[in-house]
């Protein structure tokens, strides 16, 4: 096992991964840019060394600081939580060349699945089916040659990367004209990739997502899977575990088909393979993300797997000694993510308490939000034995959850729990345009 590990990240998820070590009896390093010399995440760790300028770029997107700090520390391995460096097979490469372990999938794996024109290939000779759609595109001649061929509407996405940035919906040639270069320059933008590719845009359709750890000793397991269909602008608001739209049938037959196409990718680590569920209940592979996700607590909560600890567990070599068949899959999980509106400095805050409700966060009295960084500063997550208690649940605690000093999205959060459409279950990706 890792005697000391650094976080290559900041905010709630750096704070979740230093309480998921120190559970496991190992030291913490922390890095942290000018912007958040006195954020938590630098008070919880151990060890905690500046690596720049507020700027994500010049900090926790600079590869090579943040090796040094690793090296400086004597850390043996790193945990790139999700967003930043967590995808870049070039710091994964990096921390090997240094004798550092990275916690994730290694640079190979990276590379071979991240590209999500590619992936679609290897999910459908895994067995998965995948939403018709092309390789990365070339010109816009071509995409419009596709999308001829395919039918509209369609839809336009980054190949690399995640955060509904590059996706652009196309209902006619004329749209996709327009399109095209919006999408080849937002993906170069946020992750010096323009390659994007087409696929054909499913709707009415939900989101849905499943869960899977699997280690170098070829056991996988899919723990359930998540709702994710209650998003803006391809941005995730609220999760849900399990969803009141797929049966325990249809659940059993996708985590059947998820461990088979898993064990014949060879993935190694937590990963999750992304659906959309059409009206007929058809569920069409769009993506798989290689590394932990925002909203890996909905199912810790609802599962009673920790997520981090195999993480961790995983890279060092330890097996999984569990089944699909051997984890709770009882009961409801509901989380809210909650935003800052803007940014400014945290005066007061409450957090509700009570049994299995849960925040991850960072904030505590005085946390100067800063305007560099992605909004997300906490997760409600709430369990209980029903999806109507949960969301009942939710409700309370999101009426007590109290953050003085800057705005939120508490207010809108509660709004959409509280909506008839949710209350039903009979919601779907367009749930937002609805209320907007």
């Amino acid at each position: 096992m890792f005697s000391k590990i650094l976080i290559a990240n900041r905010g709630e998820i750096a704070v979740r991964i230093i309480r998921a070590c120190k559970e496991m009896g190992i030291k913490t390093v922390a890095v942290f840019s000018e912007a958040d010399r006195d954020a938590l995440h630098t008070a919880l760790a151990d060890e905690s060394i500046c690596i720049g300028p507020a700027p994500a770029a010049e900090s926790y997107l600079n590869m090579e600081r943040i090796v040094s700090a690793a090296l400086a520390t004597k850390a043996s391995a790193i945990h790139p939580g999700y967003g930043f460096l967590s995808e870049n097979a070039d710091f994964a490469t990096l921390c090997r060349k240094n004798g550092i372990a990275f916690i994730g999938p290694s640079a190979e794996e990276m590379d071979r699945l991240s590209d999500k024109s590619r992936i679609k290939q290897i999910a459908k000779e895994a067995g998965l089916s995948t939403i018709p759609g092309t390789d990365t595109l070339e010109s816009v001649d071509e995409a419009l040659e596709a999308a001829s061929r395919i039918g509209y509407p369609v839809m336009l996405k980054a190949r690399s990367g995640g955060g509904g940035r590059g996706i652009r919906p196309a209902y006619s040639a004329e749209e996709l004209k327009e399109a095209y270069p919006l999408s080849v320059a937002e993906s170069q933008a946020a992750f010096g990739d323009g390659g994007v590719y087409l696929e054909k845009c499913i709707t009415p359709a939900r989101h849905i997502e499943v869960q899977v750890l699997a280690d170098e000793h070829g056991n996988a397991v899919a723990l359930g899977e998540r709702d994710c269909s209650v998003q803006r602008h391809h941005q995730k608001l609220l999760e849900e575990s399990p969803s009141p739209a797929v049966s325990e049938e249809m659940r059993t037959e996708l985590m059947d088909r998820v461990e088979a196409a898993i064990k014949k990718i060879g993935y190694t680590g937590a990963g999750t393979l992304e659906f959309l569920m059409d009206k007929d209940g058809n569920f069409w592979f769009m993506e798989m993300n290689v590394r932990l996700q925002v909203e890996h607590g909905v199912t810790e909560i609802l599962t009673g797997v920790d997520l981090v600890k195999w993480q961790i567990r995983i890279a060092a070599g330890v097996p999984i000694p569990f089944t699909r068949r051997s984890v709770r899959l009882r009961g409801a999980a509901i989380e809210c993510r909650i935003n800052a509106l803007t940014p400014g400095m945290v005066r007061s805050i409450h957090i509700p308490g009570g049994p299995f409700v849960r925040f991850d966060t960072y904030l505590e009295p005085g946390t100067v939000i800063p305007p560099y960084y992605d909004s997300l500063v906490g997760k409600l997550i709430v369990f209980t034995g029903t999806r109507e208690e949960a969301i009942r649940k939710m409700k309370a605690y999101l009426c007590e959850l109290l953050i003085d000093g800057i705005r939120t999205n508490i207010e809108e959060e509660l709004d959409i729990i509280s909506d008839p459409r949710f209350e039903s279950g009979r919601y779907d990706t367009g749930f937002m345009e609805g209320r907007e």
